[in-house]
């Protein structure tokens, strides 16, 4: 199946919006696993299968295990997830962002190295540096247009041709980028109103909505903003307050707790 299709099939049999973000930070971790050279897979894996049935996809964050050399257990973890928990799609959280031959190795990193099923793509250099990655045609390209944090908006709400920027990176995306079927948006959930506005531009397009949890959006709000027709649309993402729920060796079973609870809420206003 494609990205899209994947996730589609994850919204309706998990009966969920939630994607889980996979952000490892080793001081964070219960004491029985620091110290091991596998601590990173095994902290997520552990996540992973307490929580793969009530999401809608996974979403690790490569610098998290870049940082510490980890690259072969980010490998290792999203095959372990494909393996095991087949239906749910990966979205390898990158923000690239470049062209040519270089954006053309970026791809194959996230898709060929990784096999994620998704990717996080910066579209700041246009058009060209978002189509190696639409060459992967099973493959889901998630460009940022209004994220999460405060400083987004020193750029994203300039003015161009009568219609903020992220309004038109979200026309872009939807009118002219998407001919194949495999883009979604990143959102943030700090920003439910515009959240909103880009549903509006964008229609049925995936929408990867960070900032519930630790950065303290809104689920009612996000939710009512971004869901489609049918309720669905939306990956909202929650990294930190499922990963650290809990700090001893039942850490798992804290992280479950709160992916049913994140879930339950977000259900509330499908």
């Amino acid at each position: 199946m494609t990205f899209t299709q994947q996730l589609a099939a994850a919204w309706q049999q998990n009966d969920s919006l939630l994607c889980v973000g996979l952000d490892p930070d080793p001081a964070k971790f219960p004491a029985h696993l620091k110290g091991r050279d596998d601590a990173i897979f095994e902290f997520c894996k552990s996540i992973v299968d307490a929580t793969a049935d009530l999401v809608c996809s996974f979403k690790p964050q490569i610098a998290y295990f870049a940082a510490r050399r980890a690259e072969d257990q980010l490998e290792a973890l999203i095959a372990h997830i494909h393996e095991q928990h087949p239906g749910v799609p990966v979205i390898l959280d990158a923000k690239r962002g470049d062209i040519g031959s270089t954006a053309e190795q970026y791809a194959v990193e996230a898709f060929a190295r990784f096999q994620a099923d998704a990717v996080t793509v910066n579209p700041y250099m246009g058009r060209d540096s978002v189509e190696p990655y639409l060459a992967f045609p099973d493959k889901g390209v998630i460009l940022l247009c209004r994220t999460s944090n405060p400083g987004g908006s020193d750029l994203q709400f300039l003015e161009t041709n009568g219609e903020k920027l992220y309004e038109h990176v979200a026309r872009l995306a939807a009118e002219k980028w998407n001919s194949t079927g495999q883009i979604g948006l990143v959102v943030g959930a700090t920003f439910p109103a515009e959240i909103a506005r880009v549903r509006q531009i964008v229609g049925e397009m995936p929408l990867l909505v960070p900032g519930i949890g630790a950065q303290g959006g809104d689920v009612e709000a996000t939710v009512k903003a971004g869901r489609t027709a049918a309720g669905s649309g939306l990956m909202i993402n929650s990294s930190r307050a499922i990963l650290y729920a809990g700090q001893g060796e039942d850490y798992a079973e804290a992280a479950r707790r709160a992916a049913l609870a994140t879930r339950a809420e977000i259900n509330q206003y499908r």
